[in-house]
This record gives C-alpha cells, sequence and structure tokens, in this order.
C-alpha cells in the first residue's frame, strides 16, 4: 500500500521498537542486518493492518439478539432494550469479546462510534490499552430520547442529558487521548438527527474544533432518516450536516446510503469521509451506500464491520469481499470495484478517515509496526496468482496466523497472546445469558428446538 503499490514478492520488513525502518527482499535485508533476530513466514502474506471504521464494542455481547428485523424495530424492540439493561461489567466484557475477534482476523486499528455511559469508558478503554490494539473511542452526545420521530422513543436505559455527553466527553479526553503509548484516541459520536438538537450539534462541532477532537455519527442509515430531515428542517442529510458544523476531513460519517450527487460532491469539497458497512446496510435491507460514485467524486470511502446484531461478525476480510462483490451486482460492471481499491479503502482509506495516514495503512519505512499476516497454506487459498484477489475474494479473518501493533505482536501462532481466549468467551457467554434475561429478551430461532 506504499505509493507505488507495490507487490514484494520474498519480502522482508525490518522492525525496530514501534517503527517499520526498512522494507525490501527476504534474501538482502537479513543479509545487511545479521545481528537482527528473524522471524520467517514462508508461504504466508503480510499487509498492513486492518482499519475498522465504524464498530460498537457493546454489541459483541448482543449478537444475533435481532437478526431478520427493519432497523427501527430492530432497535426499539431489541438492541436499545438489551443496551439499557447493560452494566460497566458487561461493556468491559462484550468490549473484551470484539477486540480479541478483531485482532485475531487482522485489525489492528478501529473507531467506535458510540460509546454510552452505562458501559463504563474507563473500564474500555483499560480493555484497550491491555489488548495492544489502536482504537479511537468517540463517547455519545444527545439531548433528546429519540430517533428521528417522537413516535419512536429510545430505552430510558439509553439516554443520557447533554452534559454527561459533552462534559463526559471532554473528561474522557483529557484522561485517556494519547494514552497507552498513542494508540488510544478520543472523539465525539453524536446520535443521528432526532437525538440531537441543532444547538447541541453546533457546539459539538465549536468544540471539537476547540479542542482538537474528531466526531462520527451515523447519517442517511434508512430512507426515514432523509425524509425526517426533509420534514423537520428543509435539508437533505449532507446539507443539514454542514448548516450544524458536522463536515470536514475531522469528520467521518457512517452508512451514507440515502444522498444525492450533490451531497457527495459537498462531501468531496469540505474533505469528509465515509465508512461504507455493506454487511450491516444489507442485512437490515437499509439500502446500498453508492460506494463508486462517491470515490468517482473524489470522496475517501473506508470500511466498517459496524455490530454484533447488525453484521454478525466484526471480520473486515469478510467485509472486503462483501463491498467488492455487492457494487459489481448492483452496477452490472464488474470491474467498478477491483480488489486493490477495496484494500485500499480497509487500510490506507482507513487510516485516512481516522487522520493517521502519516503513521499507519501502509508497510513503510517510518510507518508504526502494524501488520497483519495471513497463512496462504490453505485448500481455499490455493493457487494464488494475484495474492490481492486472494485476500479479498477467498480468505476470512480465521487466516491470519500473526498480528503486530506498533512493534508488539499480540497474536502469534493463531493464538492471542494478550488475553484468554477461552476465558473471553466463558465471561461473555456467562454475561449475555444474564442480560438477555433481566431484558427480557429471547432470540432463540422460530424453529423448534427438541
Amino acid at each position: 500500500m506504499d505509493p507505488d503499490r507495490r507487490i514484494i514478492a520474498d519480502g522482508a520488513l525490518l522492525v525496530r521498537g514501534d517503527r517499520i525502518v526498512e522494507v525490501g527482499k527476504a534474501h538482502a535485508l537479513p543479509a545487511r542486518f545479521p545481528h537482527e533476530v528473524v522471524h520467517r513466514f514462508p508461504d504466508h502474506l503480510i499487509i498492513p493492518g486492518l482499519v475498522d471504521t465504524h464498530v460498537h464494542l457493546a454489541q459483541a455481547l448482543i449478537r444475533g439478539c435481532a437478526d431478520d428485523r427493519a432497523l427501527v424495530e430492530w432497535l426499539s424492540d431489541r438492541v436499545w432494550v438489551l443496551q439499557g439493561h447493560m452494566t460497566e461489567d458487561d461493556g468491559r466484557a462484550s468490549a473484551r469479546l470484539c477486540i480479541a475477534e478483531m485482532l485475531r482476523s487482522g485489525t489492528t486499528t478501529f473507531l467506535e462510534s458510540m460509546l454510552a455511559h452505562r458501559y463504563g469508558f474507563d473500564g474500555i478503554a483499560e480493555v484497550v490499552r491491555d489488548s495492544g490494539i489502536r482504537a479511537t473511542l468517540a463517547k455519545i452526545v444527545m439531548d433528546t430520547p429519540r430517533y428521528a420521530d417522537a413516535s419512536l422513543p429510545m430505552h430510558p436505559g439509553m439516554v443520557e442529558d447533554r452534559e454527561t455527553g459533552l462534559g463526559g466527553t471532554l473528561a474522557m479526553h483529557r484522561r485517556w487521548h494519547g494514552g497507552a503509548d498513542g494508540r488510544i484516541r478520543v472523539w465525539f459520536g453524536p446520535r443521528t438527527p432526532g437525538a440531537v438538537t441543532p444547538d447541541l450539534y453546533r457546539e459539538i462541532a465549536r468544540l471539537a474544533a476547540k479542542h482538537g477532537l474528531g466526531i462520527t455519527m451515523h447519517l442517511a442509515e434508512v430512507r426515514e432518516d432523509r425524509e425526517f430531515l426533509r420534514r423537520a428542517y428543509g435539508r437533505l442529510p449532507v446539507e443539514f450536516a454542514e448548516d450544524v458544523g458536522l463536515l470536514g476531513p475531522h469528520v467521518v460519517l457512517v452508512h451514507m446510503i440515502w444522498i444525492s450527487d450533490a451531497e457527495m460532491r459537498t462531501l468531496a469539497r469540505t474533505g469528509t469521509h465515509v465508512s461504507h458497512n455493506p454487511s450491516s446496510n444489507t442485512k437490515l435491507a437499509s439500502g446500498i451506500c453508492p460506494v463508486p460514485a462517491l470515490l468517482r467524486a473524489g470522496v475517501n470511502v473506508a470500511l466498517g464491520c459496524d455490530g454484533g446484531p447488525s453484521n454478525n461478525a466484526y471480520d473486515v476480510v469478510r467485509e472486503m469481499k462483501l463491498a467488492a462483490c455487492l457494487h459489481k451486482g448492483v452496477t452490472g460492471d464488474p470491474r467498478v470495484l477491483p480488489a486493490e481499491a477495496v484494500l485500499e479503502m480497509a487500510t490506507l482509506s482507513g487510516a485516512r478517515a481516522l487522520g493517521l495516514e502519516a503513521e499507519i495503512g501502509s508497510l513503510e519505512p517510518g510507518k508504526k509496526a502494524d501488520l497483519a499476516i495471513f497463512d496462504l497454506r490453505r485448500l481455499h487459498l490455493t493457487p494464488s496468482p494475484n495474492p490481492v484477489g486472494t485476500l479479498v475474494y477467498a480468505a476470512c479473518g480465521a487466516d491470519v496466523s500473526d498480528v503486530m501493533v506498533d512493534g508488539r505482536w499480540v497474536v502469534r501462532d493463531s493464538r492471542l497472546l494478550t488475553m484468554s481466549e477461552e476465558e473471553v468467551i466463558r465471561d461473555a457467554r456467562a454475561r449475555a445469558g444474564a442480560l438477555f434475561g433481566r431484558a427480557g429478551i429471547d432470540a432463540a430461532s422460530p424453529w423448534p428446538v427438541h
């Protein structure tokens, strides 16, 4: 993913501390640096660590709670109810489950979009610190307990006041931004229009500019979002976002399905980034983000997995395949989004969306040593005439054998080093069972269980 987009056969990386020092050939670098420790990966593929630009950490614990439902019903009847019954210990357990899954499938950096106060921000930040992953954590901000229309009230357990959001975000920014040797950053994560008044959005924009925070927000995810903004404010989604100051190179807007060509041009003009979440959008039948048109307009588009109830996995490798195939089927053009473009979305474009393109997203001297390594010695990855095509169309996260973040091994030989997978699974299962019980949610299959 360097400027020349080179594929280096029999390649080698020299890593010192947390940085890549040199990139070259496997026969040359060890000979030039004979005193360095050498790790060999025959028949493997080394890529920049994957970047997931839309994650709900708290939703890993409620994976599979609302399958085969439309977004509004999905939220009001299941997701908000479960999240509204979560404790801080549940939030920590869900974060551990989610981060473990991401690391094991090659994601080294992620953007969490909406951490509620009840999940326990401090505990989740500690999980990030101890896991070794790189994270941007956005705190929820809201002042109206609803989604779009007043007829769609929010579960009371998910309601926060203005100060909890604004003050809480700034407090967490002071406490955690730059923490874990710079791996943790803190952003604003305002709820969608309807749950936030225009005045509060403007205050978020002002404080973000003053304190140097980024902003991420769901926008134009479903047709109802667009209709609500037209009805309530006489604006299209991107027009509304520009009016309240929520556009710019420090902003990642998520989903962005129901937008016009003119709105795409506005996104490009302002340098605003888009997170594309194809699995979530197709599963919830929300629509399809016009990614090819956004790219033609000059908008930076990255990838996101979303959450446990809407995906239901945190595997960016799977997300790459769907992104590549979905837009071919929609446009009727097999060349519209090639594998190479999708890999760029999952690495360098994701880094750019987070303002980290100078640090991560490619394998270049001077950049952070964030790597994902795939074992190609698998039936479904053989043969591999084009490693990029193999990765996007044939691989999955389970093919990741080793992961490095900040020059530190966090996965080796398919084993997570920074936490016990068995303990994470055992704790998540117990807490999920108790949570579903407290919330009175039965997510069993409609088929009879004997």
